[in-house]
Parts: structure tokens; sequence; C-alpha cells
């Protein structure tokens, strides 16, 4: 028998149902020979989205360095006699733009792809998501504050960012975080681990999921009666898992909800380009010259890139918050925290330059990038529009929110009475090969029903899917599952 062994509650026992007992289920089918399509996760690229070629030329170069005076070699033959290079053409090698992007790279690495960065990333890097920053902000157009990149920390994802933030600010047991509910688990996983207190909040699902004043002051009137000492708030725009886009009205809210009660602001702010027509405004913008502590998180995962497994990121600070008793800065225990990992992963590191910047006007990888970058956004939208569509064929199924992120969450109306969305997604599941995760992995208002779908899989197969899902849905509101 193993020796028994007293280990971490706060970590045994937290939850992540995005991998929880659903996915765990799907990966059983799989190994039995069923077909599993998985909309359970936001990862693009493993349900056929093509990698962006800018970065992947770029990212094989930096990984094989030696490789770039050969290929200068046949740029330049080719050049002189394209006959000899029979069935290729300029688009088959790396132009000019691409290999500049390379040396630069290097060159400010100094080490390659290798070795150990500065533990908060490198200086060159972070210059150019402050650049990023403040052009996406327009801030020079609107006498912003201007981003700092000492205040920038390269992170392995965003997932990382947020434990990094939220392990600092939970000093106390009864020390809390307020998140949205429904929210991504990572939040209310990361809280638990570092032995905090979730304190929710509501937006309101009917009208589009945005919120009033009186849903925020409730819920930490509610954590203050119980002794909880709330420290942050954290909002996730566009949304997951409701997908919806918070209004700038409701950004002005929470910045000003923040700024009386003294709150930190942790803006996961990853899905900022799944947007689809409308104008993404950031809280760093919303926050402007006020002295209220910002967070804001960004990765290479999402977006129209898709690089889910390269954990690229960042944390953007602003105003970070006093240290009581201490000479230390908040930015001083951070690198301390990035320190300990030594630094991000420098793939990640590399992926994170390129994300910010993107090939300009007028380079040779332009046109193709836009193009791609375009495709990519436009089917997501179309794959959206149609998976909305087949809800108006459900029994009782209702989506609200304008579509952003990747995602849809519907509100299961009609379930049978003794059943939850929990039973809806696995009897999905295991009937139509249908991967979802249940509303109740996400939280959600006590009564309601709901489930998160990804919407990834490629167009053809879910004009395959939608139909076999919305026959089981209606058979299962009306008892004959």
């Amino acid at each position: 028998m193993p020796v028994a062994m007293v280990v971490n509650p706060d970590i045994a026992e937290m939850e992540y149902a995005v991998r929880g007992p659903i996915p765990q289920r799907a990966a059983e089918l799989a190994r039995h020979g069923m077909r599993i399509i998985s909309c359970h996760i936001g990862n693009p690229q493993a349900l056929g989205q093509r990698p962006i070629s800018f970065y992947r030329e770029v990212l094989s170069f930096l990984e094989a360095p030696g490789k770039l005076a050969r290929e200068r070699t046949l740029v330049k033959l080719f050049r002189r006699n394209p006959m000899a290079f029979e069935g290729l053409t300029s688009d088959d090698f790396a132009s000019d733009y691409v290999l500049g992007v390379c040396d630069d790279m290097l060159s400010k690495l100094g080490t390659g792809l290798g070795a150990y960065t500065e533990s908060k990333g490198p200086c060159f890097i972070r210059e150019a998501v402050a650049e990023y920053v403040d052009t996406r902000d327009d801030v020079a157009a609107t006498a912003g504050v201007r981003s700092d990149p000492e205040a920038i920390f390269l992170t392995n994802g965003a997932s990382e960012a947020a434990k990094h933030i939220i392990d600092i600010l939970i000093a106390e047991r009864n020390d809390g975080i307020m998140i949205p509910i429904p929210q991504y688990p990572l939040y209310s996983a990361a809280i638990k681990r570092a032995g905090g207190v979730q304190v929710n909040y509501y937006p309101d699902e009917d009208r589009g999921w945005t919120l009033d004043r009186s849903t925020l002051e409730d819920a930490i009137a509610q954590a203050r009666q119980q002794g909880v000492t709330v420290k942050a708030i954290v909002v996730i725009n566009p949304a997951n898992p409701t997908g919806a886009v918070l209004p700038e009205q409701s950004g002005r809210l929470i910045v000003e909800f923040a700024r009386e009660h003294a709150l930190a602001i942790i803006a996961d702010e990853v899905y900022q380009e799944n947007l689809y027509g409308v104008q993404f405004v950031s809280f760093a913008r919303l926050v402007g010259h006020q002295d209220i502590p910002l967070f804001s998180l960004h990765s290479t995962s999402k977006g129209f890139y898709g690089e889910c497994g390269r954990r690229g990121g960042y944390i953007e600070m602003r105003n970070p918050p006093r240290l009581k008793n201490s000479s230390l800065s908040f930015a001083d225990v951070l690198l301390k925290q990035a320190s300990v990992s030594l630094c991000s992963n420098t793939t990640g590191q590399a992926l994170t330059y390129l994300m910010v910047r993107p090939p300009p006007e007028g380079s040779a990888p332009h046109k193709r990038f836009v193009a791609e970058k375009e495709g990519i956004l436009r089917a997501l939208y179309e794959k959206a529009t149609m998976i909305k569509a087949a809800f108006k064929e459900m029994e009782g199924v209702e989506c609200f929110g304008r579509t952003g992120a990747l995602y849809l969450f519907p509100r299961l109306n009609a379930l049978p009475r003794g059943t939850t969305d929990f039973d809806y997604c696995m009897n999905l599941l295991e009937t139509t090969g249908l991967c979802t995760v249940n509303g109740s992995g996400f939280g959600q208002r006590p009564g309601t029903n709901h489930l998160r779908i990804a919407f990834l899989p490629a167009r053809d197969l879910l004009e395959r899917v939608l139909p076999e899902w919305t026959k089981f849905h209606n058979e299962y509101v009306r008892g004959s599952k």
C-alpha cells in the first residue's frame, strides 16, 4: 500500500471543468473509435485552423538560425534563374523582410531561443508590447497614458499571468477576489489554490451579459458582511464562457466601482481580436489617468493566431498597489515570482513579439498575413452564426449577447425535471460525439442551465453535426432520451 500523506487541500479541491469528466469521457470514447468533435476548449489548431504563415516562417528560422545563410543563397539563385527551380515560385522562399526580422530578433536575443532570458522577458519584446498597447489605444491622439516596458512581464500564456497576480494579492484566508459568473474556471481554481475567497458577481444575461452598479455593490457588501477583504475584480472581455462583448458603459462602471472601493482590476483581454466588427475598448484606455491598479492580460493562444501550445503572453501593469510595511514594490514581488521559474519559454516570447509586430503594409508578407487573419475571423463568425441559427430549432434554447471570443453559451430552459446541464452534455457527447462543457462547470445563476460550445470545428463538420444535435436536443427535452 502507498504511504498515506496529507496534501494541500486547496490544490486537491480545485475544479477545472474544461478538462473535467465530460472531456475525459470523450477521450475514452475516442479510444474506442467514436468520432469526437472537441468543442469543449478554445484550441483552434486542434480543430483544423491553419497557423499564420508569417509566424511559423519566422519561428522556423529562429529555431534553426543556421538555415538563414542557406535560404539567402537559394533566394539569390532563384532570382538569377527561376527556370532552374521547376515547380517553385518566389512564395516558396523567405522574403527579404522575413529574413531581416529573423536577423534583427536573433541579434537582440543574443543567445537564441535555447537560453534563458531576463526573468520578465527581453527588453526589446517588452518595448514592442508597450508600443502595441499605445497604438491600439491611440494614446497619441487621445492624450492617454503611455505603456511602460518596465511594467510589462512576459508569461507562459495569460493563465500563468492570472495565477501570478492572484498568488500575490491573496495574503490571508479572508482575502477575496470578485469574478464574473459564469467565469473561466482558471479564476476560481487560482483563487482556491491561493487560499482566498471567490466573490461572485452576476452580469445580466437577459440584457446581453451587461452590468449595473447594484449587481457589483450587492456582491461586495455581502462579502464584507462575511468578513471578506475584497482586493480585486476580474473582468473578461470579450467574455469566456459566454462569448459576450462587454459594452463600453459596463466597462466604465467597473472602473468607477474599482476606484470607489480601492480595488485592483484584473482585465483578461485575450480575446480582444475576436470581436467580429465591434470596436475593442481596453481597460487601460478606460482607466486612463486615474490611479487605479490595473493588470491587463493578453495571450498568443486566442485571436486569429490560435497558437495555444506556444504559451506566449504578457501582463501589463498600471498603478500597481503599494505594499504595506515593506520597501518592496508590487513589481519587485512579481519579478521575484517570475524569477523562480527563471523566465517564460522563449518560443512563446518570440511569438508574443510577432503578435504585437505584424508585417507592415508594403512588406512582402503583409498581403498574405491580412488575408489569413481576415479569413480566420470571418470563418469563425460564420460558424458562430450557423450554430446560433440551429439554436432556433431547439426547444427552449436562448443565447444572449453580441458574439465575441470563441464561444456561445446558450441557456437550456426546457431540460426534463430532475436532470442537469451536466446530464445533458454527457448524453449529447455519447449520442452525437459533440463534446461541450456544462454551464455549471463555469458557475451560473441558481435555477438555470447552460452549456459552452467553442465554434471552432470546420464548417462541413458543423453542417453534419448540427442536425444531429437538434434532433438529440428535441428528443431529450421531450423525454425521449
